[in-house]
């Protein structure tokens, strides 16, 4: 009476699969593909195979961390075509140049159901791995290094992912190349636990709504994270150290998430906005940067409450002629600039913040009204400014800041001397 139900699990069990020993010689790749099954596994011998791949069925390709194959600069190295394949243990390295073609270390197109991309080498390629419609992918524990030998702008990404809804890029370790992560009409995607250096963007999100960017690093990079054109987003516990322009950049950035991350060091801003609304933005640590968070083009109705700005040359810039409440259930954030006092213990300041008065507002419009910053004239503004809010433009007013700046979790993936 068992035998109905046996078979087809004895049909569908890995026991069926074959592994094979393929020799380090032309064309051998090729050869034992040929004679392999659905579900078998290809185990390189150590050294340089010279040949490109087209995998178009469910196979595992295993370099065992020893085998490299040298596409010869022609096309993509490897291309995945059909379902079910992995790739795993290899050095690739040689693809084509073409951005037409999207030449890749490994290509996933759309046919290529639920491919697994772990635990490669990928050097100097155009791209690193380029997931082209393939839907549920996966591309982990892989090193990508892109090429140096063009302007940045002419490189190819590190992970570039077009309409490959479910893909998961998690744990790799991208630099140089361009973007670390290219993100192009592509929805409920998770990038979480990457490592960018060295890059245009780490992570560079356009037209990709319902997706997780978590957990990442991005270090001297000119820019962390960029979403843009986009729609609940959750951008969550990532770190930003010395990027050049911005830590987190959106731009038509809309109804997102951006909770726990640590920006330290961007020369420009740790945050800015242009045009994007309706976003939370609670919990983050913005550290020495020009600017620690801008709003411009319309930015509006955007939640920003338990963040801790640090030693920001402009803690916040923001025009408009009305006030905006950074705070809400007598919870605000926390200002290093703030001279704050707590009589009743709460660890909430008694007294109001508001970052910016009307000599930041010249300022910005008149740059060269600079020169009279230390004029008793300005003083005497700003001075009378403090002594009657009344008089202070509207903007920002957090009306209930912290005493303490909260550490976001995060903090632990910065290093520190010692």
């Amino acid at each position: 009476m068992r035998w109905p139900l046996l078979i087809p699990l004895l049909l569908g069990s890995p026991l069926w699969a074959a592994d094979w020993d393929v020799p380090n010689r032309a064309g051998a790749i090729n050869e034992t593909l040929a004679q392999a099954a659905d579900g078998d596994t290809l185990r390189l011998s150590p050294g340089v195979y010279t040949e490109t791949l087209v995998l178009d069925r469910p196979v595992t390709i295993d370099g065992l961390g020893q085998a490299t194959i040298d596409g010869q600069g022609e096309g993509s190295v490897i291309t995945v075509t059909g379902p079910g394949v992995t790739v795993r243990g290899l050095a690739v390295i040689g693809s084509g140049s073409s951005h037409d073609g999207i030449d890749s270390g490994i290509q996933l197109t759309k046919t290529a159901k639920a491919p697994v991309v772990e635990g490669n080498v990928l050097l100097g390629n155009l791209y690193g791995v380029d997931i082209h419609g393939a839907k549920d992918s996966i591309v982990r524990g892989n090193r990508i290094e892109g090429r140096q030998d063009q302007r940045m702008n002419d490189r190819g990404n590190g992970v570039y992912v077009w309409n490959a809804p479910g893909s998961v890029v998690d744990s790799n370790d991208i630099r140089y190349g361009r973007d670390g992560i290219f993100v192009n009409s592509s929805k409920k995607n998770t990038f979480t636990g990457n490592l960018f250096r060295d890059l245009r963007f780490a992570v560079h999100y356009m037209y990709a709504d319902d997706s997780v960017v978590s957990d990442n690093v991005s270090i001297g990079n000119d820019l962390g994270y960029a979403v843009m054109f986009t729609t609940n987003v959750k951008v969550t516990d990532n770190v930003s150290i010395g990027d050049r322009e911005h830590g987190v950049m959106l731009n038509y950035a809309n109804k997102s998430e951006i909770t726990g991350n640590v920006v330290i060091g961007a020369k420009e801003k740790c945050t800015f906005l242009y045009n994007s609304n309706k976003n939370e933005f609670t919990d983050n640590w913005f550290e020495g940067c020009g600017i620690g968070i801008h709003f411009t083009a319309g930015s509006e109705r955007n939640r920003i409450v338990g963040n801790a700005f640090i030693g920001n040359r402009t803690q916040v810039k923001y025009v408009s002629t009305k006030w905006v409440e950074w705070s809400e259930e007598e919870h605000g954030n926390y200002w290093s600039d703030f001279a704050a006092y707590d009589v009743d213990g709460d660890g909430i300041a008694d007294a109001p913040y508001r970052p910016n008065d009307s000599m930041d507002h010249v300022l910005w419009t008149q740059p060269a009204a600079k020169l009279l910053l230390g004029s008793p004239a300005v003083q005497l503004v700003r001075w009378s400014q403090s002594a009657f809010p009344a008089l202070l433009p509207g903007g920002v007013m957090d009306s209930n800041p912290l005493m303490q700046a909260p550490e976001p979790p995060a903090m632990k993936k910065v290093p520190h001397d010692g």
